[in-house]
């Protein structure tokens, strides 16, 4: 059976739906990263950050880079950018009333 696009975007979104890299991807968009400074700014375990960091980077919605024994973060601007600038465009045309895709659980 042929893979279109509904099994790439479930792979897609399934990768983004995750409040932890969310935060990851929302903290990246400042400026590159390691693991401890994300730890510090999202104050979760050093390991919850890296599980976390490993799909991001497998789905190359971010990059990484290593210099010397640290690997440092940054996010794919390429791709996520227009996302986020999509989703905060959304919200702001039809969800600020009703906050029914903010309150969707």
């Amino acid at each position: 059976m042929k893979r279109g696009l509904a099994y790439t975007c479930y792979g897609f979104f399934s990768t983004l739906a995750s409040p932890t890299r969310l935060a990851i991807m929302e903290k990246l968009r400042s400026r590159p990263m390691n693991v401890t400074t994300l730890v510090g700014l999202l104050g979760q375990e050093q390991s919850m950050i890296s599980h976390n960091l490993k799909p991001l980077e497998r789905c190359a919605l971010v990059h990484s880079e290593r210099r010397g024994k640290e690997k440092i973060y940054s996010l794919n601007s390429d791709t996520m950018e227009k996302i986020f600038k999509t989703v905060e465009n959304h919200a702001e045309k039809f969800c600020p009333a009703r906050r029914k895709c903010a309150n969707s659980n």
